[in-house]
């Protein structure tokens, strides 16, 4: 159930893009971090390539673009390895769709406490151990 914010800039105008954007993050959170897409929500944001700025200068200016992604995941869900291969694809993936990207562009995967986090009014601790008592084993009666 992960919460996905993608801000990025970008001299690419297509009235797709975003929706491009949220498909591919979506798509590669559930192949590689093993998230459900029917409970991944995602936000996608642009700012104008003149308003952003890395090494001094706007991406505008160096015909460049840049992204910021913040994905929340339950702590513990994922192996370091997983995290890599996430972040190494959205940067793969991010530059296909928004032409050359800046270095400094980046994804951050924020490992939250299950009890410190859910949806729909539940934690996600809560639905653990709602899921482990209703697959407790039976005792047999005698």
């Amino acid at each position: 159930m992960p919460l996905i914010t993608v801000t990025y800039a970008s001299v690419r105008k297509a009235p797709t893009l975003k929706a491009e954007i949220a498909s591919a993050v979506s798509e590669l959170t559930a192949r590689i971090l093993s998230k459900d897409p029917k409970v991944t929500a995602v936000i996608v944001r642009a700012v104008d390539a003149a308003d952003w700025f890395a090494g001094g200068k706007s991406l505008a200016e160096q015909s460049l673009a840049s992204f910021w992604l913040d994905v929340h995941v339950s702590e513990g869900t994922n192996t370091k390895d997983e995290k890599a291969a996430y972040l190494a694809a959205v940067f793969k993936r991010m530059g296909e769709l928004l032409g050359p990207l800046h270095n400094e562009s980046y994804a951050h995967v924020d490992e939250v406490k299950a009890d410190a986090y859910g949806f729909g009014g539940v934690t996600q601790e809560r639905r653990y151990i709602a899921g482990q008592l209703e697959v407790a084993p039976q005792r047999a009666v005698a």
